[in-house]
């Protein structure tokens, strides 16, 4: 039920957006609205917001008033136009020559006309990404990048960048090593100023430019009568598919003058040869860890003799991360502050009345059945540009939930398995998931120092997916050390932030509950021998690595304390594990399922009450409404929660029996009462 819509004045209130889609040409797009009809039968069809995203859309900027995403086309006609080709401007003279009263050139780009391209050169499109970053120097940022992938090109483009679970570590390590800080540095400009072997060509709209950049660089004599002006790229620019590859490599080179080089295993970690300095590199942001501030120095003067370069000393901000130090209690927050908000206004998402605390539909158990079956899914299948919108949801909340609140990871990993054929049930789910970021829209992780030893958690839900298929779920921090890494631990270790949480649906089909066990155990495994090495290349070693689970019959064919009959058919790959565990890297060892509800949490669907006595274990609780609720559904108290504060406050108060809270979000307890 596709609605075109009319072009839409550009806002004066606009909030950034990156989007992970791509437009090939130069034409606007008009957007579509989706309204949903009076008569549709299915009420899963009806969404509770408009729908009224661009789904062609590079980096664009939301309009807050009418969810649209608008590019440089749509910009330069609104009430703003002035700001956005003023700002095109500058990357302009930025990547060309430069120009009096706008930015210092790069020699980047070279103006040509058509005739001066070479004939066996193809010629590209010109993408202009619109973007508002409140934190840089240039707020309106529009950054003209190269259609790469138009242009051919058979040499190596990959380049390595540290991942998010390697920035984490860091930060542990920051935090657990005395007199250690933590800064960041950001490179200005990394790839425009790499030189290349063989140039490219470009080409971009006239009327597009600003005038007094016409006038400067004579454009009107070079422009073609097709109305676009021809560019020669000379350096490196976003968009080449080498253009990354070749900037790394002259920043390999330059560091290395100075004692920095990359660790030999772990992408994009860094160390230098002798003062301690480590550092995590994502494409042109530096996080590094130092121990004195000469140290620091050394690495800011070696990167300001090649580059430009922005430092901030108090390392607040990191891939996106807000970043909160006590350096003085050894403890650090990480939190997004404002994301779940600008998601939901891009989604134009209507809130209920009513909090939602679980981020999936809980699927009430089948008492007196021995096996749980997942539920077929017989509802119509959605139109295709639902389906784009599902997808941007996903994409959307993904990179938030691995940073930061793994709570939405396993109805995120639901949803993101029937993504390419959705059904109305898929849209209820998204529609679902939202109500939850309303709910919970800002998680906090909070790190504290220790003996920086890995400990990881394990389980799996049988048969709990679609098609016989089964979960996954593992939970990665780092805490204090054993006594004896021999033997299992006598109590359980102190509980740190997660630094990594592994909710995956296991592709093949288990023949049994004990096999599902052990096919997590191998995932887990898997995902932690890499980070093993790379708290080990920052300077921890580590002894075997403690891992839980909670199937006595897995830890035996793991260990090899049981004899093998029916387990001989177990998958091959499920064997490495017990190798690992003969080179001593894990302890496996068997705990009540009950002492396992970390790893538990990330394999199947709860219902909201386990959600919220959950939560406090992995973000911090802000009220004492929060600690208190969690108690009495852990306890299954249909007591008030107030008197229960009152008392834990020393305030003589009258137990009132009543019906449990469903919106517990709306109690604080301040100044010693309940609002």
């Amino acid at each position: 039920y596709n609605v075109p819509t009319p072009k839409q004045n550009q806002p004066t209130n606009v909030l950034n957006y990156i989007s992970d889609d791509e437009d090939d040409s130069d034409d606007d797009d008009d957007g579509t609205i989706l309204s949903p009809p009076d008569d549709i039968p299915d009420p899963h069809l009806t969404p509770r917001y408009n729908l009224r995203s661009r789904y062609a859309v590079a980096c664009a900027v939301l309009n807050l008033e009418t969810g649209d995403m608008e590019e440089y086309p749509a910009l330069i006609r609104g009430k703003d136009k002035d700001t956005w080709f003023n700002a095109y401007g500058n990357d302009i003279c930025r990547l060309a020559q430069g120009m009096p009263g706008r930015p210092d050139g790069t020699d980047t780009i070279h103006f040509i006309r058509r005739d001066q391209v070479p004939k066996h050169k193809k010629v590209t499109y010109g993408k202009k990404e619109c973007t508002i970053r409140p934190n840089k120097a240039e707020v309106y940022r529009v950054r003209l990048t190269v259609g790469g992938d138009k242009l051919p090109y058979s040499g190596i483009t990959s380049t390595k960048c540290a991942s998010l679970t390697t920035a984490k570590l860091l930060l542990n390590s920051t935090i657990s090593t005395p007199g250690a800080r933590f800064g960041c540095i950001d490179i200005k400009n990394m790839y425009y100023g790499t030189p290349m072997d063989e140039y490219e060509y470009m080409k971009v709209k006239l009327s597009e430019i600003p005038s007094d950049v016409i006038k400067y660089y004579k454009l009107d004599n070079l422009a073609h009568t097709d109305g676009y002006v021809y560019m020669e790229i000379r350096k490196g620019m976003p968009g080449l598919k080498q253009a990354g590859r070749i900037a790394n490599d002259r920043l390999v080179k330059h560091l290395d003058k100075y004692g920095y080089r990359p660790c030999h295993v772990t992408p994009a970690l860094w160390k230098h040869e002798s003062n301690g300095v480590t550092f995590a590199l994502v494409v042109d942001d530096f996080g590094v860890k130092y121990v004195g501030q000469e140290n620091f120095d050394h690495l800011v003067n070696a990167l300001k003799d090649l580059y430009t370069i922005t430092v901030d000393p108090d390392g607040k901000s990191f891939l996106g991360l807000t970043l909160t130090w006590d350096y003085t209690n050894g403890r650090v927050n990480i939190s997004m502050p404002g994301y779940i908000k600008k998601v939901l206004t891009r989604f134009q998402h209507i809130s209920r009345t009513r909090a939602q605390h679980s981020p999936h539909e809980w699927r009430i158990p089948k008492y007196g059945q021995k096996t749980q079956y997942a539920e077929d899914d017989d509802s119509p299948p959605a139109p295709i540009t639902i389906k784009k919108h599902i997808q941007q949801v996903v994409g959307s909340l993904l990179y938030y939930a691995l940073a930061l609140d793994l709570t939405m990871l396993v109805a995120l990993g639901s949803i993101a398995a029937q993504q390419n054929n959705p059904t109305a049930k898929t849209l209820s789910e998204v529609t679902w998931l939202l109500d939850y970021c309303a709910t919970h829209p800002d998680a906090t992780i909070q790190y504290n120092k220790s003996d920086m030893v890995l400990w990881t958690a394990s389980d799996a839900s049988y048969l709990s997916e679609s098609k016989a298929r089964s979960r996954a779920g593992g939970i990665f921090f780092v805490s204090n050390n054993t006594q004896d890494p021999t033997q299992p631990p006598k109590t359980p270790p102190t509980m740190n932030g997660v630094v990594y949480a592994l909710a995956k649906i296991i592709p093949n089909v288990m023949s049994s509950a004990m096999e599902a066990e052990v096919a997590a155990t191998y995932l887990t495994a898997k995902e932690a021998v890499p980070i093993r090495i790379a708290l080990e290349e920052i300077g921890h070693p580590q002894p075997p690595t403690p891992m839980q689970v909670d199937n006595s019959t897995a830890v035996g064919f793991v260990n090899e304390t049981i004899k093998y009959k029916r387990s001989k058919a177990i998958d091959m790959r499920f064997h490495w594990v017990r190798d690992r565990v003969h080179q001593n890297q894990f302890l496996i060892y068997w705990v009540p399922g009950h002492d396992n509800p970390l790893a538990d949490y990330v394999t199947k669907h709860h219902p909201a009450s386990h959600h919220t006595w959950m939560r406090p274990k992995f973000f911090i609780t802000e009220h004492l409404a929060n600690v208190v609720i969690s108690q009495l559904l852990q306890q299954g108290c249909d007591i008030s929660p107030k008197p229960r504060a009152a008392r834990a406050q020393g305030l003589n108060k009258t137990p009132v029996n009543c019906d449990r809270y469903n919106n517990l979000d709306s109690y604080e307890f301040t100044n010693g009462t309940w609002d």
